[in-house]
Protein backbone atom coordinates (compact mmCIF):
# COMPACT_ATOMS: atom_id res chain seq x y z
CA UNK A 1 0.00 0.00 0.00
CA UNK A 2 2.87 2.40 0.79
CA UNK A 3 4.24 1.77 -2.70
CA UNK A 4 0.92 2.77 -4.28
CA UNK A 5 0.87 6.02 -2.29
CA UNK A 6 4.41 6.74 -3.54
CA UNK A 7 3.31 6.02 -7.14
CA UNK A 8 0.40 8.48 -6.84
CA UNK A 9 2.42 11.22 -5.13
CA UNK A 10 5.36 10.90 -7.56
CA UNK A 11 3.15 11.33 -10.64
CA UNK A 12 1.23 14.19 -8.99
CA UNK A 13 4.40 16.10 -8.00
CA UNK A 14 6.07 15.63 -11.41
CA UNK A 15 3.06 17.18 -13.19
CA UNK A 16 2.68 19.93 -10.58
CA UNK A 17 6.37 20.92 -10.82
CA UNK A 18 6.92 20.69 -14.59
CA UNK A 19 3.65 21.94 -16.12
CA UNK A 20 4.39 25.69 -15.63
CA UNK A 21 7.60 25.27 -17.67
CA UNK A 22 5.69 23.38 -20.37
CA UNK A 23 3.12 26.20 -20.56
CA UNK A 24 5.93 28.75 -21.10
CA UNK A 25 7.54 26.63 -23.83
CA UNK A 26 4.17 26.10 -25.56
CA UNK A 27 3.48 29.84 -25.60
CA UNK A 28 6.99 30.67 -26.86
CA UNK A 29 6.71 28.11 -29.68
CA UNK A 30 3.12 29.11 -30.45
CA UNK A 31 1.79 25.62 -29.65
CA UNK A 32 -1.64 26.94 -28.74
CA UNK A 33 -5.30 26.32 -29.53
CA UNK A 34 -7.19 29.33 -30.86
CA UNK A 35 -10.98 29.81 -30.39
CA UNK A 36 -11.39 29.77 -34.17
CA UNK A 37 -14.55 27.61 -34.49
CA UNK A 38 -18.09 28.07 -33.14
CA UNK A 39 -17.99 24.73 -31.28
CA UNK A 40 -14.95 25.85 -29.25
CA UNK A 41 -16.10 27.52 -26.06
CA UNK A 42 -12.82 28.95 -24.75
CA UNK A 43 -12.33 32.66 -25.44
CA UNK A 44 -8.53 32.93 -25.59
CA UNK A 45 -5.48 31.11 -26.94
CA UNK A 46 -4.46 28.21 -24.65
CA UNK A 47 -1.44 25.85 -24.87
CA UNK A 48 -2.54 22.40 -26.01
CA UNK A 49 0.25 19.91 -25.45
CA UNK A 50 -0.42 19.02 -21.80
CA UNK A 51 -0.63 15.34 -22.70
CA UNK A 52 3.16 15.30 -22.93
CA UNK A 53 3.53 15.85 -19.21
CA UNK A 54 0.66 13.46 -18.29
CA UNK A 55 2.30 10.67 -20.29
CA UNK A 56 5.82 11.40 -19.00
CA UNK A 57 4.72 11.55 -15.35
CA UNK A 58 2.65 8.37 -15.61
CA UNK A 59 5.45 6.35 -17.21
CA UNK A 60 8.12 7.77 -14.89
CA UNK A 61 6.17 6.99 -11.74
CA UNK A 62 4.99 3.56 -12.91
CA UNK A 63 8.50 2.54 -14.05
CA UNK A 64 10.27 3.97 -10.98
CA UNK A 65 8.12 2.02 -8.53
CA UNK A 66 7.53 -1.03 -10.77
CA UNK A 67 7.86 -3.89 -8.31
CA UNK A 68 8.32 -7.55 -9.16
CA UNK A 69 10.09 -8.40 -5.89
CA UNK A 70 6.82 -9.57 -4.36
CA UNK A 71 6.08 -11.86 -7.32
CA UNK A 72 7.41 -15.33 -6.60
CA UNK A 73 5.62 -17.33 -9.26
CA UNK A 74 7.37 -17.41 -12.67
CA UNK A 75 4.10 -17.11 -14.58
CA UNK A 76 3.18 -13.93 -12.67
CA UNK A 77 6.61 -12.37 -13.36
CA UNK A 78 6.41 -13.31 -17.05
CA UNK A 79 2.88 -11.89 -17.36
CA UNK A 80 3.82 -8.67 -15.57
CA UNK A 81 6.90 -8.01 -17.74
CA UNK A 82 4.97 -8.91 -20.91
CA UNK A 83 2.21 -6.42 -20.09
CA UNK A 84 4.79 -3.74 -19.24
CA UNK A 85 6.49 -4.24 -22.62
CA UNK A 86 3.22 -4.08 -24.57
CA UNK A 87 1.99 -0.99 -22.69
CA UNK A 88 5.25 0.91 -23.35
CA UNK A 89 5.34 -0.02 -27.06
CA UNK A 90 1.70 0.81 -27.85
CA UNK A 91 1.55 3.97 -25.76
CA UNK A 92 4.63 5.33 -27.57
CA UNK A 93 2.89 4.93 -30.92
CA UNK A 94 -0.24 6.74 -29.74
CA UNK A 95 1.80 9.40 -27.97
CA UNK A 96 3.62 10.42 -31.17
CA UNK A 97 0.36 10.31 -33.17
CA UNK A 98 -1.21 12.63 -30.59
CA UNK A 99 1.78 15.02 -30.48
CA UNK A 100 1.84 15.28 -34.27
CA UNK A 101 -1.91 15.98 -34.28
CA UNK A 102 -1.50 18.68 -31.61
CA UNK A 103 1.28 20.46 -33.54
CA UNK A 104 0.55 20.12 -37.26
CA UNK A 105 -2.59 17.96 -37.44
CA UNK A 106 -3.11 14.37 -38.59
CA UNK A 107 -5.50 13.07 -41.25
CA UNK A 108 -8.43 11.11 -39.69
CA UNK A 109 -7.60 8.07 -41.85
CA UNK A 110 -4.02 7.99 -40.54
CA UNK A 111 -5.27 8.28 -36.94
CA UNK A 112 -7.73 5.43 -37.51
CA UNK A 113 -4.93 3.31 -39.00
CA UNK A 114 -2.77 3.98 -35.92
CA UNK A 115 -5.70 3.02 -33.66
CA UNK A 116 -6.21 -0.27 -35.50
CA UNK A 117 -2.47 -1.10 -35.34
CA UNK A 118 -2.26 -0.32 -31.62
CA UNK A 119 -5.52 -2.15 -30.92
CA UNK A 120 -4.39 -5.29 -32.74
CA UNK A 121 -1.02 -5.27 -30.91
CA UNK A 122 -2.82 -5.03 -27.56
CA UNK A 123 -5.33 -7.74 -28.48
CA UNK A 124 -3.26 -10.23 -30.50
CA UNK A 125 0.23 -9.83 -29.02
CA UNK A 126 -0.69 -8.69 -25.52
CA UNK A 127 -3.84 -10.84 -25.27
CA UNK A 128 -5.54 -7.87 -23.60
CA UNK A 129 -9.03 -8.64 -24.86
CA UNK A 130 -12.60 -9.20 -23.74
CA UNK A 131 -13.42 -12.90 -23.88
CA UNK A 132 -17.10 -12.70 -22.93
CA UNK A 133 -19.91 -10.75 -21.29
CA UNK A 134 -19.45 -12.57 -17.96
CA UNK A 135 -23.12 -13.11 -17.20
CA UNK A 136 -24.53 -9.91 -18.71
CA UNK A 137 -27.69 -10.93 -20.64
CA UNK A 138 -26.79 -14.50 -19.60
CA UNK A 139 -23.81 -14.64 -21.98
CA UNK A 140 -20.54 -15.93 -20.56
CA UNK A 141 -17.87 -16.60 -23.21
CA UNK A 142 -17.93 -15.67 -26.89
CA UNK A 143 -16.02 -17.20 -29.86
CA UNK A 144 -12.42 -16.02 -30.39
CA UNK A 145 -13.25 -14.10 -33.58
CA UNK A 146 -16.07 -12.34 -31.71
CA UNK A 147 -13.71 -11.60 -28.84
CA UNK A 148 -11.16 -9.96 -31.19
CA UNK A 149 -13.84 -7.90 -32.95
CA UNK A 150 -15.54 -6.82 -29.69
CA UNK A 151 -12.18 -5.91 -28.11
CA UNK A 152 -11.04 -3.84 -31.11
CA UNK A 153 -14.42 -2.08 -31.25
CA UNK A 154 -14.29 -1.38 -27.50
CA UNK A 155 -10.73 -0.05 -27.74
CA UNK A 156 -11.62 2.38 -30.56
CA UNK A 157 -14.80 3.53 -28.77
CA UNK A 158 -13.07 4.13 -25.43
CA UNK A 159 -10.13 6.04 -26.95
CA UNK A 160 -12.39 8.21 -29.09
CA UNK A 161 -14.85 8.73 -26.23
CA UNK A 162 -12.11 10.21 -24.03
CA UNK A 163 -11.05 12.37 -26.96
CA UNK A 164 -14.60 13.60 -27.65
CA UNK A 165 -15.37 14.70 -24.07
CA UNK A 166 -12.27 16.91 -23.95
CA UNK A 167 -14.41 19.96 -24.70
CA UNK A 168 -14.80 21.66 -21.31
CA UNK A 169 -12.09 22.71 -18.83
CA UNK A 170 -11.29 19.82 -16.50
CA UNK A 171 -13.77 17.31 -17.95
CA UNK A 172 -11.59 14.65 -19.64
CA UNK A 173 -8.89 14.94 -16.95
CA UNK A 174 -11.48 14.74 -14.14
CA UNK A 175 -13.36 11.78 -15.62
CA UNK A 176 -10.03 10.05 -16.29
CA UNK A 177 -8.96 10.73 -12.70
CA UNK A 178 -12.18 9.28 -11.27
CA UNK A 179 -12.12 6.21 -13.54
CA UNK A 180 -8.48 5.34 -12.80
CA UNK A 181 -9.02 5.91 -9.07
CA UNK A 182 -12.01 3.53 -9.12
CA UNK A 183 -9.96 0.98 -11.09
CA UNK A 184 -6.96 1.35 -8.77
CA UNK A 185 -9.10 0.85 -5.68
CA UNK A 186 -10.70 -2.24 -7.25
CA UNK A 187 -7.27 -3.72 -8.07
CA UNK A 188 -6.11 -3.11 -4.48
CA UNK A 189 -9.03 -5.17 -3.17
CA UNK A 190 -8.16 -7.81 -5.79
CA UNK A 191 -4.51 -7.86 -4.57
CA UNK A 192 -3.36 -6.97 -8.11
CA UNK A 193 -0.72 -4.37 -7.26
CA UNK A 194 0.91 -3.99 -10.71
CA UNK A 195 -2.32 -2.82 -12.32
CA UNK A 196 -3.21 -0.81 -9.22
CA UNK A 197 0.17 0.91 -9.61
CA UNK A 198 -0.55 1.81 -13.26
CA UNK A 199 -4.00 3.10 -12.25
CA UNK A 200 -2.67 5.33 -9.48
CA UNK A 201 0.26 6.56 -11.62
CA UNK A 202 -2.24 7.87 -14.16
CA UNK A 203 -4.71 9.17 -11.55
CA UNK A 204 -1.89 11.04 -9.76
CA UNK A 205 -0.74 12.61 -13.04
CA UNK A 206 -4.32 13.62 -13.91
CA UNK A 207 -4.99 15.14 -10.48
CA UNK A 208 -1.81 17.21 -10.86
CA UNK A 209 -2.89 18.23 -14.37
CA UNK A 210 -6.32 19.29 -13.07
CA UNK A 211 -4.59 22.02 -11.03
CA UNK A 212 -3.83 23.70 -14.37
CA UNK A 213 -6.70 22.36 -16.49
CA UNK A 214 -9.66 23.06 -14.18
CA UNK A 215 -11.61 26.20 -15.09
CA UNK A 216 -10.19 28.63 -16.09
CA UNK A 217 -7.76 26.30 -17.88
CA UNK A 218 -4.15 27.36 -18.36
CA UNK A 219 -3.38 24.37 -20.61
CA UNK A 220 -5.27 21.68 -22.56
CA UNK A 221 -4.17 18.03 -22.73
CA UNK A 222 -4.67 17.81 -26.52
CA UNK A 223 -4.79 14.54 -28.44
CA UNK A 224 -1.41 13.61 -26.95
CA UNK A 225 -3.23 13.34 -23.63
CA UNK A 226 -6.70 12.06 -24.50
CA UNK A 227 -5.42 9.23 -26.75
CA UNK A 228 -2.98 8.01 -24.10
CA UNK A 229 -5.59 8.22 -21.33
CA UNK A 230 -8.07 6.31 -23.51
CA UNK A 231 -5.55 3.56 -24.25
CA UNK A 232 -4.54 3.13 -20.60
CA UNK A 233 -8.21 3.05 -19.58
CA UNK A 234 -8.95 0.37 -22.19
CA UNK A 235 -6.10 -1.76 -20.81
CA UNK A 236 -7.18 -1.29 -17.18
CA UNK A 237 -10.90 -1.84 -17.81
CA UNK A 238 -10.25 -4.98 -19.90
CA UNK A 239 -7.92 -6.45 -17.27
CA UNK A 240 -10.57 -5.68 -14.63
CA UNK A 241 -13.37 -7.31 -16.64
CA UNK A 242 -11.23 -10.40 -17.30
CA UNK A 243 -9.83 -10.71 -13.77
CA UNK A 244 -10.22 -14.27 -12.43
CA UNK A 245 -13.17 -14.42 -10.05
CA UNK A 246 -11.46 -17.02 -7.85
CA UNK A 247 -8.89 -14.40 -6.74
CA UNK A 248 -11.56 -12.01 -5.38
CA UNK A 249 -12.83 -11.82 -1.81
CA UNK A 250 -16.40 -12.57 -0.70
CA UNK A 251 -17.71 -9.04 -1.40
CA UNK A 252 -16.16 -8.34 -4.81
CA UNK A 253 -16.92 -11.80 -6.14
CA UNK A 254 -20.62 -10.78 -6.08
CA UNK A 255 -19.98 -7.45 -7.91
CA UNK A 256 -20.14 -7.73 -11.70
CA UNK A 257 -16.73 -6.74 -13.11
CA UNK A 258 -18.26 -5.75 -16.45
CA UNK A 259 -20.94 -3.51 -14.93
CA UNK A 260 -18.42 -1.85 -12.59
CA UNK A 261 -16.07 -1.03 -15.51
CA UNK A 262 -18.94 0.34 -17.63
CA UNK A 263 -20.19 2.46 -14.72
CA UNK A 264 -16.72 3.98 -14.22
CA UNK A 265 -16.78 5.10 -17.87
CA UNK A 266 -20.49 5.85 -18.10
CA UNK A 267 -20.23 9.51 -19.11
CA UNK A 268 -17.80 9.20 -22.06
CA UNK A 269 -19.54 6.04 -23.31
CA UNK A 270 -23.15 7.29 -23.15
CA UNK A 271 -22.31 10.77 -24.44
CA UNK A 272 -20.38 9.33 -27.41
CA UNK A 273 -23.16 6.87 -28.23
CA UNK A 274 -25.74 9.65 -27.98
CA UNK A 275 -23.92 12.08 -30.32
CA UNK A 276 -23.12 9.32 -32.82
CA UNK A 277 -26.84 8.36 -33.02
CA UNK A 278 -27.95 12.01 -33.39
CA UNK A 279 -25.37 12.73 -36.11
CA UNK A 280 -26.30 9.55 -38.00
CA UNK A 281 -30.04 10.42 -37.87
CA UNK A 282 -29.20 13.88 -39.25
CA UNK A 283 -27.20 12.29 -42.09
CA UNK A 284 -23.87 13.59 -40.76
CA UNK A 285 -20.65 11.68 -40.24
CA UNK A 286 -20.50 10.31 -36.66
CA UNK A 287 -17.00 11.83 -36.39
CA UNK A 288 -18.04 15.33 -37.49
CA UNK A 289 -17.41 17.70 -34.58
CA UNK A 290 -20.32 19.77 -33.22
CA UNK A 291 -21.75 21.35 -30.03
CA UNK A 292 -24.24 18.59 -29.28
CA UNK A 293 -22.50 16.94 -26.33
CA UNK A 294 -24.17 16.84 -22.91
CA UNK A 295 -21.51 19.16 -21.48
CA UNK A 296 -22.34 21.69 -24.21
CA UNK A 297 -26.03 21.46 -23.24
CA UNK A 298 -25.16 22.18 -19.61
CA UNK A 299 -23.07 25.20 -20.67
CA UNK A 300 -26.04 26.39 -22.76
CA UNK A 301 -28.23 26.12 -19.64
CA UNK A 302 -26.09 28.81 -18.06
CA UNK A 303 -23.79 26.55 -16.06
CA UNK A 304 -20.15 27.64 -15.80
CA UNK A 305 -17.34 25.29 -16.85
CA UNK A 306 -16.68 24.46 -13.20
CA UNK A 307 -20.34 23.71 -12.36
CA UNK A 308 -20.73 21.65 -15.55
CA UNK A 309 -17.83 19.34 -14.79
CA UNK A 310 -18.75 19.03 -11.10
CA UNK A 311 -22.28 17.93 -12.09
CA UNK A 312 -20.78 15.31 -14.42
CA UNK A 313 -18.28 14.19 -11.74
CA UNK A 314 -21.17 13.64 -9.28
CA UNK A 315 -23.16 11.75 -11.92
CA UNK A 316 -20.18 9.44 -12.54
CA UNK A 317 -19.67 8.76 -8.82
CA UNK A 318 -23.38 8.05 -8.26
CA UNK A 319 -23.42 5.64 -11.22
CA UNK A 320 -20.46 3.67 -9.84
CA UNK A 321 -22.42 3.46 -6.57
CA UNK A 322 -25.41 2.11 -8.50
CA UNK A 323 -23.18 -0.55 -10.11
CA UNK A 324 -22.54 -1.98 -6.62
CA UNK A 325 -26.19 -3.08 -6.63
CA UNK A 326 -24.91 -6.07 -8.57
CA UNK A 327 -24.12 -7.49 -5.11
CA UNK A 328 -27.90 -8.05 -4.81
CA UNK A 329 -28.92 -8.21 -8.49
CA UNK A 330 -27.80 -10.33 -11.42
CA UNK A 331 -25.40 -8.64 -13.91
CA UNK A 332 -28.14 -7.95 -16.49
CA UNK A 333 -30.37 -6.09 -14.02
CA UNK A 334 -27.34 -4.22 -12.67
CA UNK A 335 -26.43 -3.03 -16.16
CA UNK A 336 -30.04 -1.93 -16.74
CA UNK A 337 -29.88 0.03 -13.46
CA UNK A 338 -26.70 1.79 -14.66
CA UNK A 339 -28.28 2.57 -18.04
CA UNK A 340 -31.45 3.84 -16.30
CA UNK A 341 -29.27 6.16 -14.21
CA UNK A 342 -27.70 7.48 -17.43
CA UNK A 343 -31.11 7.91 -19.05
CA UNK A 344 -32.42 9.92 -16.09
CA UNK A 345 -29.36 12.18 -16.22
CA UNK A 346 -29.72 12.82 -19.98
CA UNK A 347 -33.46 13.55 -19.60
CA UNK A 348 -32.70 15.99 -16.78
CA UNK A 349 -30.17 17.82 -18.99
CA UNK A 350 -32.70 17.99 -21.86
CA UNK A 351 -35.37 19.31 -19.46
CA UNK A 352 -32.97 21.91 -18.02
CA UNK A 353 -32.02 23.05 -21.54
CA UNK A 354 -35.68 23.32 -22.56
CA UNK A 355 -36.54 25.26 -19.39
CA UNK A 356 -33.66 27.70 -19.83
CA UNK A 357 -34.71 28.27 -23.46
CA UNK A 358 -38.27 29.16 -22.38
CA UNK A 359 -36.95 31.62 -19.82
CA UNK A 360 -34.78 33.29 -22.47
CA UNK A 361 -37.70 33.65 -24.95
CA UNK A 362 -39.30 37.14 -24.75
CA UNK A 363 -42.87 37.23 -23.49
CA UNK A 364 -45.47 38.32 -26.10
Amino acid sequence: MVLLILVFITAFVVVLYTTPALIKVAILKNLIDLPSEDRKIHKRAIPTIGGIIIYAATLFSFSLWFNIDDLHDYSQIYESVKEFKIIIATSLVLFFVGVKDDIIGTAPVKKLFAHVVVGLILILMGDIRITGLHGVFFVERIPEWGSIFLSLFTYIVVVNAMNLIDGVDGLAAGIGFLATTFFGTWFVFANEYTLASLSFALSGALLGFLVFNFSPAKIFMGDSGSLIIGMFIYVLSTKLIEYPVNRLDNFWVHISNSVFAIAALVYPLTDTLRVFVIRTIKGQSPFEADRNHIHHRLIDCGYSHAKTVIVIYIFSIVTVGVSLLSYYLNPSLSLLAVLACSGIFILWVIYAKSRSKKIEEPKE
